[in-house]
C-alpha cells in the first residue's frame, strides 16, 4: 500500500490556501447555501450541510451568520439563487483540472473561467474531458511520523476504504464520501487528528511538474482560485 510523496504538495496547498483566508467566508456561505438548499437546513439529516458548517465555525463565522445564511437557502429569508456548475480542463504538460463553482451569473463565470485557462497557457475542455481521472472520496492526511499501525486499524475497522503510506512517511486514509463523517470521528476519538480532512476529488494518477512548468501551472491555479465564483480547484499535478 505505497503512495506517492505528497506530503510537501498538501502543505503547499494548505499554505495557498491559508493565503487566501479573505475569501473563506464568502466561499463557506455559499456552500452552506448551496448545501442547505439542496438537503434542507436540519444539521442532522443533511451531511453536506453539517461539513460545510464545521468548515464555517474552523473560519470564526458567528453563529448567526451560518443560520441567516441556512434561512436564506431555505426560503425563510430573501437570498441570492445560487446554482453550481463544474468545469474541466487541462493545465500545463496535459495536468488535468477540476473547477467547480458557484454562481448566480454563469454566463460570467464560464467567461472568467475560460480567460483564465486560455491567458496562462492551458485549456477549458467539455464536460467528462477529466472527471474520469479522478475519485470523489474523503480523504484525511496524517503527518510522517503519526503511528501507522493504530491509524490503519482505527480507520479501516470504523469503516475506510483504503490507508496508503506515502514515500515520505505521510498516512493517507480514503473513505466512501458517505462513511467519511464516521471514519474522521473514530480517529479523533482514538487521538488520531489528521492535518487534512476533506471530501475531495483524488487523482487516480498524478503528472510531475517542475521549473517553469511548475512555475506556470502554479499560476494557472492561483487565477483559477482568485476567482470570485471558484468554491474549489481540483488537478493532478504534483508542483
Amino acid at each position: 500500500m505505497a503512495g506517492h510523496s505528497k506530503w510537501a504538495n498538501i502543505q503547499h496547498r494548505k499554505g495557498r490556501q491559508d493565503e487566501k483566508r479573505g475569501k473563506v467566508w464568502t466561499r463557506v456561505i455559499r456552500e452552506i447555501m448551496v448545501a442547505a438548499r439542496a438537503g434542507g437546513g436540519d444539521l442532522s439529516a443533511n451531511p453536506r450541510l453539517r461539513l460545510a458548517v464545521e468548515k464555517a465555525k474552523a473560519a470564526n463565522m458567528p453563529a448567526d451568520t451560518i443560520k441567516r445564511n441556512i434561512d436564506k437557502a431555505t426560503g425563510n429569508l430573501e437570498g441570492v439563487n445560487y446554482e453550481e456548475i463544474r468545469y474541466e480542463g487541462y493545465g500545463i504538460g496535459g495536468a488535468a483540472i477540476i473547477v467547480d463553482t458557484v454562481t448566480d451569473n454563469r454566463v460570467r463565470t464560464v467567461a472568467e473561467v475560460r480567460h483564465a485557462f486560455s491567458k496562462h497557457g492551458g485549456n477549458l475542455g467539455t464536460e467528462g474531458s477529466v472527471a474520469f481521472q479522478f475519485k470523489h472520496v474523503g480523504q484525511m492526511v496524517f503527518a510522517p511520523g503519526t503511528d501507522e499501525d493504530k491509524v490503519m486499524e482505527t480507520a479501516l475497522e470504523a469503516g475506510a476504504e483504503d490507508v496508503v503510506t506515502g514515500d515520505d512517511g505521510a498516512i493517507e486514509v480514503l473513505t466512501a464520501p458517505s462513511d467519511f463523517e464516521a471514519v474522521k470521528a473514530a480517529l479523533e476519538e482514538a487521538g488520531l487528528v489528521p492535518d487534512l480532512a476533506e471530501v475531495t476529488m483524488r487523482p487516480e494518477n498524478t503528472i510531475e511538474l517542475s521549473g517553469d512548468d511548475a512555475a506556470r501551472m502554479q499560476k494557472i491555479l492561483d487565477v483559477l482560485e482568485d476567482l470570485d465564483d471558484v468554491q474549489e480547484v481540483f488537478h493532478n499535478a504534483e508542483i
